[in-house]
Formats: C-alpha cells, structure tokens, sequence
C-alpha cells in the first residue's frame, strides 16, 4: 500500500508525496524544505520527482532535492524543466514506487503541460494535475488556446470516478464562489462548498478532490449543461458555441472579485 501527503509550500501551493513506507516520490516541489523535513521525518529515500509544468512555483525545488537525494526528475520534454531530467508527454509511462503512472498531455495552461495518471495506487486512482484542473476551477491560459484547455479537460473528466484529483493548489473555496455564481441552484455544489469550508477552519486541506464531485460542481467541466452556458451567453453575450462558452467562462472567472 502506499500513502498520499500534502505538503503545504508557498502559501497555497501543495507538493503532492506518494510513498510506500521506504521509497517516496514527490511531485512539483516548488520548494525543497517541506519535502525534505517529510522525507526525513518519515525515514524514506526519495526516488523520483515528477514535475507537471515548467512554472517556479512547481519547479523552485527541483534542483535542492535532486542534489540531496539523487532523485530522478520526470518532466514535460518541451518545457525549460532544471536540467538534467527525462522527458516526457502524452502517451510516455513513468515507473515509480512499482506503479506505473500514465503521461497525459494537458496544454493550456503552459503549452507542454503534462499530468501523470496512476489508475491503481492500492486503492482509489490518483490525477497528478497540477495547474490544469482545480477543485471547482482550472487553470488560467497563460500559453495555451481555450480549444486545447477544454480538449485537455474532457481528457481529464473522462477518467473513471473515483480518481483523486490531486492539484498543485489551495483555491477551493475561491473557485466555489465564483462556480456558486455561475450555478446558484446547484445543490451538489452548495453542499460541497459547505464541506470544504469545515475542512479549512480545521486546517484540512480540501485535496484531493473526487473526480465525480468536480464532474457534478465545476462549472469548466460543465460547459456543455444547458444552465452554464446559458448563464455564461447572459454574462458575456458570447456565440452559442462551445469553445466560446468556455473561453468567456475563463475570462469571467479571471474578472470576477
């Protein structure tokens, strides 16, 4: 069996440990210090880094880790990942930790990024996303078009139910506002955000998140239901087409307070 932790970084970031009670691998360490105080702390050897996107705050730590621990770092081939490390895209398998986690190639976000899919870790299937899918959210399109953020998201929903969405990022309950505001009479999504909001005030992370849950409250991987687009054309007045519906939904999201 192995045993998924959170390691809180940067304010809001998470740097996601996957360990089998000797080995770990550590995936966008941002920074090294949490990561090395968990490995030490738990007497486990670091064997690999998987790195979803070239960003500093999902690579700071890549280089302090690899020298103190001789990891081997997996990353996104196109992208500016710290040397040395092995490539990767959509289609390449990882072996770590006697898993085998599936590369899916994610652009938007940045243009090369990638998300690492293990669909049998001794229990429920883990998403390494990084910034592509948050809870409730996604990610802004820094490098990337609206077309392949929403072709990279139905990738990722077409996962089976179970799987754990582990994002690199703290932004649940901001993002429930904003889905509250897109979807004001969904009850899955009012009981949720209720749920995250008792795991904050006792300092729980609300990661990771159930695939299933994200399909039922987060409203960029509901574009197609009739009650968001229809209230993403009446905020923003954009095309009954569905890559439209998305991109006025992420430039909502990006303007709303």
């Amino acid at each position: 069996m192995v045993e998924l932790v959170a390691l809180p970084a940067l304010g809001d970031n998470y740097i996601w440990l996957l360990q089998d009670g000797a080995q770990a691998l550590a995936v966008d360490p941002g920074e090294a210090a949490p990561a090395l105080h968990a490995l030490r702390a738990r007497s486990l050897v670091l064997t690999s880094i998987l790195v979803t996107h070239h960003h500093a705050d999902h690579t700071g730590g890549v280089a302090q880790l690899r020298a103190a621990t001789g990891a081997q770092v997996f990353g996104p081939a196109t992208e500016p990942v710290p040397q040395p490390f092995t490539g990767v895209a959509g289609g390449s398998t990882v072996r770590a930790l006697g898993l085998s986690l599936q590369v899916i190639g994610v652009p938007g976000h940045t243009a090369g990024h990638v998300a690492y899919f293990c669909p049998d870790a001794g229990g429920s299937p883990l998403l390494f996303c990084g910034d592509t899918l948050f809870s409730g959210g996604c990610g802004r399109l820094f490098e990337g078009t609206p077309a392949q953020m929403l072709a990279s998201l139905d990738r990722l929903a077409a996962l089976p139910d179970n799987t754990q969405v582990c994002c690199a990022h703290e932004y649940t309950l901001a993002n429930l506002r904003f889905a509250r505001a897109v979807e004001p009479d969904n009850p899955t999504l009012l009981a949720y955000e209720q749920h995250c909001a008792a795991l904050r005030a006792q300092g729980l992370p609300t990661l990771p998140a159930r695939l299933e849950t994200e399909r039922a409250i987060n409203p960029f991987l509901r574009t197609r239901q009739p009650a968001v687009a229809q209230a993403v054309r009446a905020h923003s007045g954009c095309p009954d087409d569905e890559v439209a519906v998305f991109a006025a939904l992420r430039q909502w999201k990006n303007e709303f307070r």
